[in-house]
């Protein structure tokens, strides 16, 4: 089922939001990647552990960010996703299950993101 997230079907101006963004993610664990492809939030989610590497934080590649998101590994399966945009006053929390509707979520956030810069 996570493979068809790798070509996430992403309406064609998210798409140029998203290319446009220039954002990192960081791992617990140290792992840090810049501008992941839908395919590499998948393998950082899945690669959450609940002893070492129990989070990602994903972040604009600038100075003084004003959002983020993260995802955190609660127990077996089951995921706490945290968004914030200071910029919007948003902050909101969920608590999931499906890493493709983490992925699928993140990835449309992250493209309104790129929409306003």
């Amino acid at each position: 089922m996570l493979e068809a997230l790798i070509s996430l079907d992403l309406d064609p101006g998210l798409r140029n939001a998203m290319s446009a963004l220039r954002y990192c993610v960081d791992a617990e664990n140290g792992h840090h990647v810049d501008n992941p492809s839908p395919q590499e939030l998948v393998e950082l989610i899945g690669g959450l552990n609940r002893t070492d590497n129990t989070f990602v934080t994903v972040l604009p590649d600038e100075d003084d960010p004003w959002w983020y998101a993260s995802v955190s590994r609660l127990d077996e399966g089951t995921y706490e996703v945290e968004y914030r945009d200071l910029g919007c006053e948003e902050h909101r929390r969920s608590t999931l299950t499906d890493r493709e509707e983490i992925v699928r979520d993140l990835t449309v956030w992250l493209a309104a993101r790129g929409d306003r810069s």
